[in-house]
């Protein structure tokens, strides 16, 4: 099996060293690259700051979704995917910005965000619209009822609950939002 130097360097070096090698002299752009490592114990706030990040994206498109869906007299179902798509849209744009700010060519940052993202706006989409789906009388309800806002707020707040140990587990790996730490150096 053929490694490339870059595979190769992956394996032999311990997480994090460069073993002094005169081609990684410098060398901080991680950018194409795997996380060698897991980033071993992760604390609940960052965990729950990773996760606030990802609802506050989920809960734009969400609430934009079930606001148009809703507004257009729209069925349940289509009302529901145009909510989960504006849900991934937002989330994954809100990461794309933070990286792009960084200096990181689009391409390279768009798989960022996909990598980030992805699982944790997955979990947050089928709890809070599960929830939604079996809260009596919630999918029916109209911009104008509380039960409309009450049954979005608690299911997105639930999703937040869910959500935040999945990104725990997901940063201690070296995935998810650790991918986008490597940015913000």
């Amino acid at each position: 099996m053929e490694h490339t130097h870059h595979e190769h360097h992956a394996i032999t070096q311990a997480p994090g060293e460069h073993g002094g090698h005169p081609d990684h002299a410098g060398h901080t752009d991680h950018s194409g690259h795997a996380v060698h490592a897991a980033h071993g114990p992760v604390s609940w706030a960052m965990a729950a700051r990773a996760t606030l990040h990802c609802l506050t994206g989920c809960a734009i498109g969400e609430i934009l979704g079930m606001v148009i869906g809703t507004a257009l007299g729209w069925h349940n179902v289509p009302t529901m995917i145009l909510a989960i798509v504006l849900a991934f849209a937002f989330g994954y744009s809100l990461t794309l910005r933070g990286v792009l700010a960084a200096g990181v060519d689009f391409r390279t940052a768009f798989r960022v965000a996909l990598a980030a993202d992805t699982l944790s706006i997955a979990v947050m989409e089928l709890i809070d619209n599960g929830v939604i789906a079996v809260w009596p009388s919630a999918m029916d309800a109209q911009l104008a009822d509380a039960l409309f806002w009450g049954a979005l707020a608690a299911s997105l707040a639930l999703a937040f609950v869910v959500t935040t140990p999945v990104n725990k587990w997901m940063i201690g790996r070296g995935k998810g939002h650790a991918v986008v730490h490597r940015y913000h150096h």
